[in-house]
């Protein structure tokens, strides 16, 4: 008998591929520089609240990560019935296309962002529409202009993955106030807490002062606890109600709820990534510019590369994946001749560094 069909759509989905897909078995004593994760690791006190969560583990959690948004409430002076939590910001995305978008519905993001945008609207049934972007970095004219009467969301990355480009506070607000009223425009701030840039804006502003914004934050980056998968949404209560009602009904661990409220009460934790990722960043970017290749400015931990056109830059990927050094071939996202490599620790960039030397030295 032949196998039931999908949803019409559902076969249009590129599966996302995960940056650890660099062809090594073994973790190990692997250099992790493909899916930029936090090189400090966790906070100590949100490995204790994750440990201690484990007690009791043949209970539900919190189907509303009660603690979690008030804790979220506290720190950035919310309103807890605003904030929706999410299996990571990933499961964010999902429902919002769900949620306000289907077929015959358009979704609108940029050529170069996240590539879980396209997934969600097919997923939900909507058609994708990519705008081109000028200088690797979102064109708000470009955007405006694709927006039609069939648009229902459009995605900004801000800072964008992964260009590391960003939207100034300004430009951001004149993409909303040029939108539609009926078009919810989703600011995806997975990087906010790197970001010192003053021009920049993370989205909760617009979130608090209007009805047709959302935006989505993680704790996988620099509250590094990417394992657990927890992400949050802040927006207007009609649209966080519709995420409320799709959503799984215990879509968050109890270790997860516990380790990322544990982790808002050590801010120290976070101040010591920061630093780390401003020390650490211009000097990858001034060794890999040092070895002529070109970075681009970013305000992400990380920094994307061009290499000479293709197969360059698959040929550095793999050469690096056999000395154990793993960084993110991005021609998904429309970027064949770059790299994706994420701020680890000193020792880790010196190691790929020296690396990339040796490979550009054979060619």
């Amino acid at each position: 008998m032949p196998a039931p069909d999908p949803r019409a759509g559902i076969l249009d989905i590129a599966p996302y591929v995960p940056g650890r897909d660099g062809g090594v078995d073994d973790v190990g004593d692997t250099i992790l520089l493909s899916s930029n994760e936090s090189p400090l690791g966790p906070s100590r006190l949100a490995v204790a609240a994750a440990r201690a969560a484990c007690r009791d583990l043949h209970r539900y959690p919190d189907p509303g990560s009660t603690p979690l948004r008030a804790a979220l409430a506290r720190r950035y002076g919310l309103d807890a019935g605003r904030i929706v939590c999410g299996a990571g910001s990933d499961e964010l995305i999902g429902l919002v296309a769900r949620g306000f978008a289907g077929p015959g519905d358009e979704i609108v993001h940029s050529r170069h962002g996240f590539v879980m945008y396209p997934i969600a609207a097919h997923a939900a049934g909507a058609t994708p529409i990519a705008v081109p972007e000028p200088d690797l970095r979102f064109d708000v004219d470009g955007v405006l202009a694709r927006v039609n009467q069939r648009t229902r969301v459009v995605f900004v990355a801000n800072p964008n993955n992964p260009t590391g480009s960003h939207l100034s506070g300004q430009e951001l607000d004149r993409l909303r106030r040029h939108l539609p009223a009926g078009v919810l425009l989703v600011v995806d701030a997975a990087y906010a807490e790197y970001v010192s840039a003053p021009d920049y804006a993370s989205g909760l502003e617009l979130a608090a002062a209007h009805d047709n914004v959302v935006t989505l934050r993680t704790f996988s980056k620099i509250h590094g606890l990417a394992a657990l998968r927890v992400g949050w949404a802040y927006g207007p209560r009609a649209v966080i109600d519709v995420l409320h009602r799709i959503r799984g009904p215990f879509n968050l661990s109890s270790a997860g709820i516990a380790a990322a409220t544990a982790t808002l009460a050590d801010p120290d934790h976070e101040r010591k990534a920061r630093a780390h990722n401003d020390r650490w960043l211009p000097w990858l970017r001034r060794h890999l510019d040092g070895l002529g290749l070109a970075t681009y400015p970013s305000i992400g931990n990380f920094v994307l590369v061009r290499f000479p056109p293709p197969p360059a830059a698959v040929a550095a990927a793999a050469y690096l994946a056999e000395r154990r050094i793993l960084v993110r071939a991005v021609a998904s996202y429309g970027l064949p001749d770059c790299l994706r490599i994420t701020v680890g620790r000193g020792p880790e960039l010196k190691a790929l560094v020296a690396a990339l030397a040796e490979f550009l030295s054979r060619r």
